[in-house]
């Protein structure tokens, strides 16, 4: 029996449509067949899927091949969820009424390897996770036990999903990566939810100028780093920039704050984070050929889509809520 015969009544509200038909190994909506493999519903055409899913290579497909391989890697290689993660999220969700969300159904664009999912599960009915790399299939794993999930592997920016479809959705640490202005991002994918928690790589805009000096050099280096294909060179580079770099870091800004210093160091943030935590930040950092920060105030401007867009006042910068209470705005 199909992973989905249980779920017509989800499925039909994300696609917008009773004319739905789960089979064994697939799903059909309206005119579409979509296949399910390992129990991912496989939106994605051919020639955009990954290997596992049976990609056939196309060199005009309009999507970031390198970025879904190398998240695809990423999360196969740092799988497992980590202590430090449960801070990491209360810290994304501080902006959240927890409570509010009993009885929604939360997607997750983006999803990686489910991580935020999986702790947000004991707060929400049911979700949807949703990612266009073989980290689906890895986040299939962590959610084993979680009832009710539906997994999908689709590109963000072009999704099958009916309008209002969610009571509440996040993308997190995903939209700076794609080869699209973040906040038009934000605009497409606020149709699908009245509630959109984001976070996005901030332009460093409320730091001194010596921090977007140093971008400027990381910037050079992740542009060279981001061509390494072979897995051995990315690992060394890895572990390199994780004791060579981040450990002394985070070193100099705890030093700093026991001698009262009030000059931020860069990476001090990241004090909480254990050694493999650090290798998946420098692996996602330096490993991604695309990266687009974004301001405070670019953010300030989706109020002109949204009815209210709250951005914390704490770390991580930027991670915002936009809210819409009404259709059409």
């Amino acid at each position: 029996m199909s992973y989905y015969a249980d779920k017509v009544p989800t499925l039909a509200r994300i696609f917008g449509t009773d004319d739905i038909e789960v089979r064994p190994d697939a799903v059909r909506v309206r005119s579409d067949t979509y296949p399910v493999v390992d129990d991912v519903i496989v939106v994605l055409p051919d020639h955009q899927r990954p290997i596992r899913s049976v990609r056939r290579p196309d060199a005009s497909a309009p999507i970031a091949t390198d970025i879904q391989e190398t998240f695809g890697r990423e999360w196969q290689r740092f799988s497992e969820v980590l202590p430090e993660q449960r801070h990491e999220f209360e810290q994304y969700f501080d902006i959240v009424d927890l409570g509010s969300l009993a009885d929604a159904l939360v997607c997750d664009l983006g999803a990686g390897m489910g991580r935020w999912s999986l702790l947000l599960a004991p707060w929400c009915r049911q979700q949807v996770l949703v990612d266009f790399s073989d980290a689906i299939f890895v986040a299939r794993e962590n959610l084993r036990h979680v009832p009710g999930a539906v997994f999908v592997m689709a590109d963000i920016a072009h999704l099958p999903f009916a309008d209002d479809c969610f009571d509440f959705a996040m993308c997190i640490g995903v939209l700076h990566t794609l080869p699209y202005d973040p906040c038009e991002m934000v605009r497409l994918l606020g149709r699908l939810t009245s509630r959109l928690l984001v976070y996005v790589l901030y332009a460093l805009d409320n730091r001194p100028s010596y921090f977007r000096a140093i971008l400027r050099g990381v910037t050079a280096v992740r542009r060279g780093l981001s061509r390494i294909e072979d897995e051995r060179a990315r690992r060394a580079a890895t572990e390199a920039i994780t004791w060579g770099v981040y450990r002394p870091l985070i070193i100099v800004g705890r030093v700093a704050r026991r001698l009262g210093s009030k000059r931020p160091v860069p990476l001090a943030e990241e004090a909480h984070s254990s050694t493999e935590g650090l290798r998946q930040l420098v692996y996602d950092r330096f490993f991604t050929s695309t990266e687009r920060r974004v301001s405070a105030a670019e953010i300030r401007e989706l109020g002109t889509t949204f009815d209210d867009v709250r951005i914390s006042d704490d770390p991580p910068y930027w991670h915002f809520l936009c809210t819409r209470t009404s259709r059409g705005t």
